[in-house]
């Protein structure tokens, strides 16, 4: 567990102990927001998308992402954005470097490629309702190994329809592209299950919404009437190709 930063309140001026949140990077290494010692916390009076999110470069790997801007409480009731310290530049590739060169790093093991699922061809289901569009995708991700998945009782503000053992998924049953908060919404979803999201669209996704799903490694599948899914980025053929056991 990250330690506890002090973080005081701007307005009742206490002193808060503040803990950085911890997140899975792409490369599968821990991944703690570097909160600004000392940094000048400020008090969020109204949120935008823009604002809650801040960029982190992985100490392992060097992927450069985005995750959401830590926010800290106070008793009083006011709630403050905590500072994250900038992510460091990289040097362009034919930077010369002075003094002895660092010993190059030994190799890391190769990781085991997933072999990829043998399984009998979908089955759809015929697309007449919204509902029926929830209904084809539970089947579909059923089909690709999530035995356990289902229907959310109630369908919850972040907009999750269906949720199982490792897996979370929205569907959009709407004829308007999916959006780029959509996106977002199911995939912090995921992020807090420790789960893959998908989401299902039947009308598409805006192209903001598409380019940032493949930034989040997010596989996007848009349906037809027949209620067969088609992959529409790479990381949905993958989870075609490998299926649960891959991810």
């Amino acid at each position: 567990m990250a330690d506890s930063v002090p973080v005081r309140c701007p307005t009742c001026r206490r002193e808060n102990a503040f803990t950085p949140p911890t997140f899975p990077c792409a490369c599968g290494a821990p991944l703690t927001l570097p909160v600004l010692r000392g940094g000048v916390p400020v008090e969020i009076h109204h949120r935008t998308w823009q604002a809650s999110w801040v960029e982190v470069r992985c100490d392992v790997c060097g992927r450069q992402d985005e995750w959401p801007a830590p926010e800290s409480g106070c008793a009083c009731g006011t709630v403050v954005r905590v500072p994250v310290a900038p992510a460091p530049t990289q040097p362009p590739p034919n930077f010369p470097s002075f003094g002895p060169a660092a010993p190059k790093p030994a190799p890391a093991p190769a990781a085991e490629t997933p072999r990829a699922v043998l399984r009998p061809a979908f089955r759809p289901v015929t697309i007449r309702t919204a509902r029926d569009c929830v209904t084809a995708a539970e089947q579909y991700l059923k089909w690709l190994g999530y035995a356990d998945v289902a229907r959310t009782q109630e369908r919850t503000a972040s907009g999750v329809d269906l949720r199982g053992t490792g897996v979370v998924a929205q569907v959009d049953p709407t004829t308007r592209a999916t959006p780029l908060r959509e996106i977002e919404c199911v995939w912090l979803n995921g992020l807090n299950d420790s789960a893959i999201a998908v989401f299902f669209s039947l009308a598409g996704y805006a192209r903001d919404a598409r380019s940032r799903a493949d930034e989040l490694h997010l596989p996007l599948f848009v349906m037809d009437l027949t209620g067969t899914p088609q992959p529409v980025n790479d990381p949905a053929d993958e989870l075609i190709k490998y299926g649960a056991a891959g991810r």
